[in-house]
């Protein structure tokens, strides 16, 4: 970073949302950057939200291992890191800002005794997509990004309030927050922009599994 921004609150910031596959439901997200610290604040507040012993699954940023011990302690959660092999596309204009390919995949358990067939990170990995659909300011390569972190973290609140309580999932036909248990009906916009308290939502899930990802 150039000098004269140091101090002025420019930088790169990271986006950690956690998933449950069944629900779809997104309990928690934060704002923040890669380090240790970060993971283990984001991983704390996803334990106080879960009513139940997990199956945890995340990509293989190295910051997951230690935080998930000093959040859920290694006795407490079924945790497996999914490594992704990727590969350069041929080279051509048209892929010169296209991602890597996907060779292939590297399952690592690391506590408890996670279910193989539930070792994925593809249902948070579509959430992440479905971020950057939904947010003009997570388009890549455009100047639409976010010029402050505080604007970032709002419209990043707002995005996954709508997401769980008033959106409709194509494949649940209910909102995420509906099939989680935690609303009776689908939340119209006048209910989220009126909402002036804090609501923190504690959800269960009959096969206990969640993704992380950073993004």
């Amino acid at each position: 970073m150039p000098k004269h921004l140091e101090g002025s609150g420019a930088g790169d910031v990271w986006t950690w949302v956690a998933l449950d596959p069944d629900t779809k439901l997104v309990p928690c997200w934060f704002i923040g950057n890669r380090s240790g610290q970060a993971a283990y604040h984001f991983l704390s507040d996803l334990k106080g939200r879960l009513a139940n012993r997990v199956q945890l699954t995340s990509d293989s940023l190295g910051t997951y291992r230690e935080a998930t011990a000093r959040a859920f302690g290694t006795d407490n959660i079924d945790y497996a890191m999914l490594h992704k092999v990727y590969g350069s596309p041929p080279p051509s204009p048209e892929t010169r800002y296209s991602p890597g390919v996907c060779m292939g995949t590297k399952k690592a358990v690391l506590y408890g005794k996670p279910d193989h067939k539930h070792i994925s990170t593809s249902h948070v990995e579509r959430q992440n997509l479905t971020m950057r659909m939904s947010m003009r300011r997570f388009t890549r390569l455009t100047n639409a990004f976010s010029k402050k972190v505080e604007n970032l973290e709002h419209a990043v609140a707002l995005h996954y309030m709508h997401y769980n309580f008033c959106r409709i999932h194509q494949t649940l036909r209910v909102t995420p927050a509906m099939e989680a248990g935690i609303a009776d009906h689908v939340w119209s916009i006048e209910e989220l922009v009126r909402l002036k308290f804090e609501i923190k939502f504690v959800i269960t899930t009959d096969c206990g599994v969640a993704s992380v990802g950073c993004h």
